[in-house]
């Protein structure tokens, strides 16, 4: 009886509230931002033992790539001077429509008051100004040269490098911080697949353009999609009407 009465007891008792999204807005958004950065730069704290599935594969690549890079970017990658620019062209293009696409939608959403497409471009757009502030700062930490820099040796904690040092690639954050919002915002198969071909692309032509190392585009990449799913998962909001 008293285990029934416990039961029902309990069934009584009204659902937890749901976690309220920390919803971003056009006027906060530079709270957001700053937000945004307390939690990723103090996230290392906050490492589980579940987060070593990924983040041990993870930091074997980058070890491995760092071993390796020398020999990719000269006896791999061409050296061949309008390839390399090509690329880099390339590179520079969809790296500009990954930036563009957020604005677009931001603006499409404003005038057709679509707050799903308002959302999309306001965290797109959140998630690469925190891409461009860690990257910023990652450079200024390991201070990497360049592959064009004494044979390719990708030397770490060069001042010569300064504020354009080669790791991590800043098009790669700020492409895959773009990407991941999109394609979590608009998670279809066929949308993912062509956003993330985009900055795959991105990655790869930064690589062939002898801009970066494999590396340096590796931890790119992965920052960038970390930040951008933080974002969305931080800020997403089904309907969206703050703005």
């Amino acid at each position: 009886m008293a285990v029934s009465c416990g039961a029902q007891a309990q069934a009584s008792l009204p659902d937890a509230p749901e976690p309220q999204p920390d919803v971003t807005t056009v006027k906060g958004f530079p709270v957001s931002v700053l937000k945004d950065q307390k939690a990723i730069w103090t996230s290392p704290a906050h490492i589980r033992v579940k987060d070593l599935d990924w983040l041990v594969p993870l930091a074997a690549v980058t070890g491995l790539a760092i071993a390796t890079d020398r020999d990719a970017m000269l006896h791999v990658v061409p050296i061949d001077a309008k390839l390399n620019k090509r690329s880099t062209d390339a590179s520079n293009v969809l790296t500009g429509g990954m930036i563009a696409a957020p604005v677009g939608l931001f603006g499409w959403g404003a005038l057709k008051n679509d707050p799903h497409a308002r959302e999309a471009g306001l965290l797109g757009a959140e998630a690469m100004v925190d891409g461009v502030v860690v990257e910023q700062g990652l450079k200024l930490v390991f201070w990497r040269e360049r592959p064009s820099a004494d044979n390719a040796h990708g030397k770490f904690f060069q001042s010569s490098a300064g504020v354009d040092g080669s790791f991590p690639s800043s098009h790669t954050v700020i492409t895959w911080a773009s990407a991941a919002v999109l394609a979590d915002e608009y998670p279809s198969l066929l949308n993912r697949l062509l956003i993330y071909s985009a900055a795959t692309g991105v990655s790869l032509t930064r690589v062939v353009g002898q801009q970066h190392f494999p590396s340096d585009v590796v931890v790119g990449s992965a920052a960038g999609w970390l930040i951008g799913h933080y974002v969305f998962k931080r800020h997403h909001k089904e309907i969206v009407d703050q703005y």
